[in-house]
């Protein structure tokens, strides 16, 4: 069986989410960040068991300018500008199954973020929230308790994944910059990878996001759909080098006061840019190191700019 390089990514990031917020949604945001729910190898469970460690960094910048109207901590505001570091340890845990098709992991992932918000509040409560803010703080934790992976052949394989985000971020409804969403969030995730035997692979994720409600605001932000590629060209020496793109839709409207007067405020992203990555040995580890630039270009109820990521991953077997 082909033994991956980069697996951390399948658990950790679903989204960039890997993610930090940036999507229609309360604050404007929600879980993914355009492009980033995708990573090299993200179908392959490996049939080694052992323990996977990655760290990924994200920064984001954006902005909805236009006098858009924005939901933020019960208030509504306009004039969004946002910047976001995001940066999530993940340590995964493949589990011993024996031979076969079948594989499974488990995985938890701690993250820290910077936010750095900018917005003019224009009701409907009129607190004095002020009109920029920022920090740094614990993000909400991501939980995989189960990844299943099948492999068709040695070059072709599938995994199935319920990554759950956990409300343990900084949350107060009398902030703007809040690392923490104070929901729950669900999403089944199914990712299919083909290696194309010369370094190289094409790489498709898919998933949904179900929210709970934000008990501070009575705010629910609506269901999530994601679709991310990724292509690479292998050159040697462990060497690739390719193309990955996202899109983001919200399926269905966000629910409560502010998200009524914004007639459910639904939004969407598109982006598309390169990516970069080397994988091979280090000491007693796989290693693998990749970077990437997403530019977002349709955006709608949400802020638009530019992202750039960075991932280290190593896997002990």
């Amino acid at each position: 069986m082909v033994r991956p390089f980069v697996v951390g990514s399948l658990l950790a990031l679903c989204m960039l989410g890997g993610s930090p917020a940036v999507l229609a949604a309360e604050g404007g945001v929600g879980r993914p960040i355009t492009g980033q729910q995708v990573f090299s190898n993200a179908g392959i469970v490996p049939p080694e068991p052992g323990w996977v460690m990655s760290l990924t960094s994200i920064w984001y910048d954006g902005d909805l300018k236009g006098g858009k109207g924005v939901p933020i901590v019960g208030e509504i505001g306009a004039d969004l500008d946002m910047k976001v570091s995001y940066t999530m340890a993940n340590f995964t845990k493949v589990w011993d199954t024996g031979k076969g098709r079948w594989n499974y992991a488990s995985a938890i992932g701690v993250p820290v973020q910077y936010t750095d918000v900018n917005i003019s509040i224009t009701g409907p409560r009129g607190r004095t929230l002020g009109t920029e803010d920022s920090g740094t703080q614990f993000a909400d934790m991501l939980v995989t308790p189960i990844a299943a992976g099948y492999h068709f052949d040695e070059l072709n394989h599938l995994s199935l994944s319920l990554p759950i985000y956990v409300p343990t971020g900084a949350y107060n409804d009398d902030r703007l910059a809040n690392p923490g969403q104070n929901t729950y969030t669900f999403m089944p995730t199914v990712a299919f990878t083909h290696l194309d035997g010369k370094g190289g692979e094409f790489t498709l994720s898919g998933g949904l996001e179900f929210y709970t409600e934000n008990d501070a605001t009575d705010y629910r932000n609506g269901n999530i759909f994601t679709l991310d590629a990724l292509w690479t060209h292998g050159f040697g020496s462990g060497w690739s080098a390719g193309l990955v793109g996202g899109y983001v839709q919200q399926i269905t409207d966000d629910k409560g006061d502010t998200a009524d007067t914004l007639n459910g405020f639904r939004g969407r992203s598109v982006g598309a840019g390169p990516v970069v990555g080397w994988a091979g040995k280090f000491a007693d580890a796989q290693a693998s190191v990749s970077a990437r630039w997403v530019p977002e270009f349709d955006t709608k109820n949400r802020p638009e700019g530019n992202c750039f990521s960075v991932n280290l991953t190593l896997a002990f077997f």
